[in-house]
């Protein structure tokens, strides 16, 4: 049930709070004032499309908010989404954006405007021309006629629906077996020889990268032992084909000898201090001699340790290759080369653990299309009982309303396997006596098409569970003592049901339990609109302008006053 309503900057509605009752609402006003802009403003909450021209001239926005009752499975839904029920009531919004974008929320939570129209679905309908154009589809008609068949038919359709699920996944799957056999192998061997290539080299996560690290390593290493060999040459000599070459600490004894030797002469040309300053020398020579020959055991034994193994180089050098020359074939990095290759064997894996044997798959194809057949035919007896009994018990609303011979058959007929059956469903209508039947799209005119949905719903809205029905146009094309009939039936399925109906008969408003008037002012620049509710003498103001046109006609306020006291003998 819808409670409070909000409208703000919607059409020439600048703004109003409407509270609707449980019952019949009845939603009246001049033309032009507005009263579609109520089923506009409550098609939003329901997911109809965003329309920018509904947003008010100079506003930048329209918006509705509603607090609506909700049921168990209704308020899960909401939950799951994130958003908040309370006292089985949920608050959901919709604003219009001159800027041709929309939002919608729902408990608190933003959701999409289909989402937000799948939950309200589940408790509102909205009955409008456009939803009697549908009456005549074929796949309305077959809706009506399931519905009809209440809680059994749901059960068998989703029973139904589950072997027409299986039937087609493994239908499927048998034709692709049949024709995709060479493909599947062409695939299976391709996969195989991309996944050699790997596994011949197996390469292993980040290994390219460790393997260039260490090579630059080894490489280093490598250099740094041949100039330590050449320093211990220079140092210590080295044996050549000639011979012995020198090296820096025999030549420096060599010099130390020669100085020795000068400083301890006794030339006559010599004297002590000349002696003196040579034996200096050599002394000098002898120490440098002592760290040079030092420096040289020191080099020796770094070159000693300083070893790069040639075969290690040789290893890393040719994995390393390996690798980069995979890599460089497949055009990719050593990680998503990885990534590649996990997702071919895992398609490897399903492709050979998918070759099922087809005349087994064809087998089970078969017993659930057996399945299927017995269970359209389950369908379709409930749909021709269904048929008999909705066919008879909406004669008698068709006569109440104006079409006392009309007759209203569904004929089924039989239609190609599918989701719902096999069947396919057409409501054909004879409206006088001796017209034969024919498809309501084409017997029915505007009046008689709005008075059999109608019909349809008192009927069917008798078993099903409480919820709220806004009709817009339903009296269109009738009036007078039709009129009243289609205010009789308003609040008869308004004591099962929450009815909202926008209309211009007073016939229809005065069986109303709340009565709501759209009112529109305008300064000369600007038309504004409100929605306020009437009782007592001004409901029959209201009921006699819309007679007359004039709501002060003594004869008029009269006349509906007796609409009045008729309204209030079926309402009590």
């Amino acid at each position: 049930m819808i409670r409070d309503f909000l409208i703000r900057d919607l059409g020439v509605i600048e703004d109003a709070q409407v509270e609707f009752a449980p019952g019949l609402t009845a939603v009246t006003g001049e033309t032009g004032a507005g009263k579609t802009m109520v089923v506009s403003g409550l098609g939003l909450l329901l997911g109809a499309r965003a329309d920018p021209g509904l947003v008010r001239q100079g506003a930048s926005r329209a918006v509705v908010e509603a607090t609506i009752g909700t049921d168990a499975r209704m308020a899960e839904q909401i939950e799951e989404l994130g958003g908040e029920t309370e006292d089985g009531e949920v608050i959901c919004s919709r604003s219009v954006l001159a800027s041709h974008r929309s939002r919608s929320a729902i408990g608190g939570v933003q959701v999409t405007a289909g989402r937000l129209g799948r939950l309200t679905g589940s408790t509102i309908t909205i009955h409008g021309q456009s939803e009697q154009l549908r009456l005549t589809s074929a796949d309305h008609q077959l809706d009506v006629l399931d519905r009809a068949a209440g809680p059994q038919m749901a059960r068998l359709l989703a029973a139904h629906q589950e072997i027409w699920s299986a039937h087609r996944r493994l239908a499927e799957r048998l034709v692709e077996l049949r024709t995709g056999e060479q493909d599947r192998a062409v695939e299976i061997e391709v996969l195989r020889r991309r996944l050699a290539e790997v596994q011949a080299v197996d390469p292993q996560p980040g290994e390219d990268q460790e393997l260039i690290a260490e090579a630059r390593r080894l490489a280093r290493a490598q250099d740094s032992r041949a100039g330590l060999l050449r320093a211990d040459r220079y140092l210590n000599g080295a044996e050549t084909e000639t011979g012995l070459e020198p090296g820096a600490v025999s030549l420096l004894e060599l010099a130390r000898r020669e100085l020795d030797g000068l400083g301890g002469g006794t030339g006559a040309d010599r004297n002590e201090e000349d002696r003196r300053e040579l034996a200096a020398l050599a002394d000098a020579a002898r120490r440098i001699g002592y760290d040079l020959a030092e420096l040289a055991t020191d080099l020796a034994a770094r070159a000693e340790h300083a070893w790069a193994d040639p075969a290690r180089i040789e290893q890393v050098n040719s994995r390393l290759a390996a690798i980069q020359r995979l890599l460089r074939a497949r055009s990719t990095t050593l990680e998503r080369l990885l990534e590649a290759t996990a997702r071919d064997s895992r398609r490897l894996d399903e492709l050979a653990g998918d070759a099922a044997d087809p005349a087994e798959l064809e087998q089970r194809v078969a017993q659930l299309a057996a399945e299927l057949a017995d269970s359209a035919e389950r369908i379709s007896a409930l749909r021709r009982s269904t048929a008999e009994r909705l066919a008879t018990a909406i004669e008698p609303e068709l006569a109440a309303l104006a079409m006392p011979t009309a007759r209203l058959r569904f004929q089924l007929e039989s239609a190609s396997m599918g989701p719902r059956g096999a069947d396919q469903v057409v409501i054909m209508l004879a409206a006088n006596p001796g017209a034969d039947p024919a498809p309501l799209a084409s017997a029915a005119s505007g009046g008689e098409l709005s008075r059999v949905r109608l019909a349809l719903e008192v009927v069917l809205a008798g078993s099903e569970q409480a919820r709220t029905f806004v009709f817009d146009e339903i009296d269109a094309g009738v009036g007078g003592a039709v009129g009243i009939e289609i205010g009789r039936r308003l609040a008869r399925l308004a004591r099962r049901h929450q009815v909202i109906v926008v209309t211009h008969l007073p016939q229809v408003a005065a069986f109303a339990d709340c009565h709501l008037v759209v009112t529109k002012t305008s300064d000369g620049r600007i038309t504004r609109s409100g929605v306020h509710a009437v009782s007592g003498a001004d409901r029959r103001s209201e009921l006699a302008r819309m007679m007359t046109g004039m709501s002060g006609s003594e004869l008029a306020v009269e006349h509906a006053q007796e609409l009045l006291d008729l309204g209030e003998g079926v309402r009590g």
